[in-house]
């Protein structure tokens, strides 16, 4: 009898954790649109180092930018309060992982839609168009792309697509990859490669920094930027395109636009 007591009380054990494994299998999927109401919080992943697009400000503690400012507006639709949010600092390589382990609802980080990286997570419509392009110091003979050579030194950050994008372009060129876009531009300034290549966007952001460097030549990629989210939210996913084509069609993204580009978005 005790034995088979024992058996029993195995079994039902094994079936006690299946269910809690399974339940929180299920609370993983649930989670997108309604836990973020539940909340009460948006929670988005941003760059802290990005000029124009989020930008840290040291002595305030704000972050500021385009990405800032339309993560605000997706808290103001969700929410009913732009205020209602908060932001944490990713870069190219952690954002996936953060958002795939729930640290945060999405990522508005400057982040290029690849077919790659949809089999990771899903995006959103397209909310920025960019193109790849490179910084260089004023005078340098780098003019465009058409300048680059395989001994050509240049940097970026890790994770980024312009990494593979010109390494692709430019066969056995050699390329210094950084934590962040700050530490390549402060590596440039240090006289370590000849280019910093990334998406024109961020680029122009860096040469607002400090005028002695400017961004050169036509891009060379196609860019187009989307907010990340979660496998399996479309929920989510459906609430942020709704708000997307909201700002588009009251006007209020051109606003954002213009204020932090400097020009209107080409039509």
């Amino acid at each position: 009898m005790k034995k088979h007591w024992k058996i029993i009380s195995l079994a039902a054990a094994m079936s006690l954790m299946v269910g809690l494994l399974a339940g929180c299998g299920g609370e993983k999927k649930e989670d997108g649109l309604a836990a973020i109401k539940e909340r009460g919080k948006l929670v988005v992943g941003v760059k802290f180092d990005t000029k124009l697009f989020g930008l840290k400000d040291p002595a305030t503690g704000n972050v500021e930018g385009f990405d800032i400012d339309i993560s605000k507006q997706l808290a103001k639709s969700i929410l009913g309060d732009e205020n209602k949010i908060e932001f944490k600092e990713v870069t190219s390589k952690t954002r996936i992982p953060m958002l795939n382990n729930g640290e945060i609802d999405m990522i508005v980080a400057t982040m290029t839609i690849t077919e790659e990286r949809k089999k990771e997570v899903d995006f959103s419509d397209v909310y920025f168009q960019a193109g790849q392009s490179l910084l260089v110091k004023k005078g340098s003979p780098i003019r465009g792309i058409e300048d680059v050579t395989a001994d050509t030194k240049v940097m970026s950050s890790k994770g980024a697509t312009s990494v593979k994008n010109i390494q692709e372009k430019i066969p056995g060129i050699t390329v210094l990859e950084f934590d962040n876009y700050q530490d390549a531009f402060s590596a440039l300034k240090a006289g370590q490669g000849d280019a910093l290549t990334t998406d024109d966007a961020i680029l122009y952001g860096m040469a607002a920094q400090d005028p002695n460097y400017e961004v050169v030549g036509e891009p060379f990629t196609d860019e187009p930027y989307g907010i990340a989210i979660r496998k399996g939210n479309s929920d989510l996913v459906q609430a942020v395109n709704d708000t997307l084509k909201e700002l588009h069609e009251s006007g209020e993204y051109d606003g954002i636009y213009e204020k932090w580009i400097g020009k209107k978005p080409a039509e």
